[in-house]
């Protein structure tokens, strides 16, 4: 016998605003019973576990000890600019001028996470 991972849960301030967040970084919806206020929130993917987000009355204070690694459709520079302006912010750039590594972002409450190369980007290095 085996578990399988219903969700990744992501403890929050404001459930419903972060779930819209990463509903945009994802381009998945949220679950249709979400409304603003409400104290849990998901993500409901394509495939694989739903992003959960659980309202907790204590704010974020140290590194997550688990994260999401994120590979884009588009080039890694370009999801990065993207994910800015969506209210991201760059927690430390640790892209190679080879084109090898990645670019560490949080969210809007502070939860890192990870933008890797595209597929995109690693057959441009094998060229």
């Amino acid at each position: 016998m085996v578990s399988v991972v219903q969700n990744v849960a992501i403890d929050c301030v404001d459930a419903y605003e972060l779930a819209r967040f990463w509903s945009a970084v994802t381009g998945r919806p949220l679950d249709p019973d979400d409304k603003p206020g409400v104290r849990e929130a998901a993500v409901l993917p394509a495939e694989g576990p739903a992003l959960y987000f659980n309202q907790v009355p204590e704010p974020k204070t140290i590194k997550n000890r688990i994260h999401l690694c994120l590979r884009p459709e588009t080039t890694r520079e370009q999801e990065v600019e993207r994910l800015l302006g969506l209210g991201a912010t760059l927690v430390a750039d640790l892209r190679n001028p080879d084109g090898s590594g990645w670019a560490v972002l949080a969210d809007p409450e502070g939860n890192e996470f990870c933008v890797l190369r595209s597929e995109s980007d690693h057959a441009a290095m094998k060229s």
